[in-house]
């Protein structure tokens, strides 16, 4: 049986490590992935994290070597104890993403093992960690520097098996992402009502495309370039709908198609080729909207849904 040293990350094992991750990612979405350099700047720093990653007090990245390979690896984040630290976060530790190879030649190559039983010891050396760190809650997740790709997925059942048998629940929500061609996206011939104009602004999340009939502002649309996809995935063109809002009494008038035409065309000009959107399933968190008339409204579109993915896994307090 070969040896398994559970290790902290070192520098030469950047390129297996970049290697593991893109091909959790690109399971989750086509041609995803994110480069060496960028990915040794995710295990020091999350930038666009703006609100939560300043409160990160400590950061550790384990690997699991097999037969000098690296068949398991983990990234753990500890967050701050004090009063600027938000209630959940607070003197919390967090496994940020645990990964390993799940298949082995069918052959029984005595020298090409799955990791199952390296990813199995890396889980205990995580748990050891978030023990010495003394946190008052542990959590895990699936958050990969990577658009899309964040949670447990269900192109993961080795990762969600293992945070189970680690005593780690599910007791977030579940939410489906999406995917579209830009180029696919529906477009109307014309405005869906007479003097409909549209007009740009800087929104909360990305460019606002507002619907705007008369002065008054009936609906918008956000899409946000993900300008971190040109440094980090290996395919750049990304993009994000940050939100999407229509009036009530101008609901089901195709304004929002509409506004997902307009928004099409501007993304395009920007050499876009291709969007993500999400949508809430179920979940003790997940808001109260009512997101199966927006999952109906993303098929329509079309976009099509890449997987379902579990957001919020807790280890309960013994």
């Amino acid at each position: 049986m070969s040896s398994i040293q559970v290790q902290p990350f070192h520098r030469r094992d950047r390129q297996q490590l970049a290697d593991l991750v893109n091909a959790h990612a690109a399971a989750v979405v086509p041609g995803a992935g994110v480069s060496v350099a960028a990915l040794l700047s995710h295990l020091e720093r999350e930038p666009g994290e703006f609100l939560v990653d300043p409160w990160v007090r400590e950061r550790v990245t384990l690997v699991a070597r097999q037969n000098d390979r690296v068949a398991a690896a983990a990234h753990l984040l500890r967050y701050d104890g004090d009063e600027r630290v938000g209630p959940t976060y607070r003197n919390s530790g967090e496994i940020r993403w645990l990964l390993f190879w799940p298949e082995a030649p069918v052959s029984e190559n005595p020298w090409w093992t799955d990791g199952a039983r390296a990813a199995t010891e890396l889980m205990g050396a995580c748990l050891a960690q978030l023990e010495r760190w003394m946190t008052t809650s542990q959590h895990a997740g699936g958050e990969l520097p990577v658009p899309g790709v964040y949670g447990v997925p269900g192109q993961w059942p080795h990762i969600g098996a293992l945070y189970e048998q680690a005593g780690f629940v599910h007791d977030g929500h579940t939410e489906a992402v999406y995917l579209a061609q830009v180029a696919e996206l529906s477009r109307l011939a014309r405005p869906p009502l007479a003097g409909l104009a549209v007009r740009r602004s800087v929104g909360l999340s990305g460019t606002r495309l507002s619907a705007v009939l008369e002065d008054e502002v009936i609906g918008y649309i956000e899409v946000e370039v993900r300008a971190e996809a040109e440094r980090l995935a290996r395919h750049a063109g990304w993009a994000d709908v940050g939100n999407l809002h229509v009036s009530e009494r101008y609901r089901r008038r195709r304004v929002a198609t509409w506004l997902v035409g307009q928004a099409a065309d501007w993304l395009a000009l920007a050499q876009v080729g291709r969007v993500l959107d999400y949508a809430y399933l179920d979940g003790s968190d997940a808001p109260g909207n009512d997101d199966a008339d927006h999952r109906a409204f993303l098929a329509s579109l079309p976009f099509a849904e890449l997987t379902r993915t579990r957001r919020g896994w807790t280890k309960p307090t013994p």
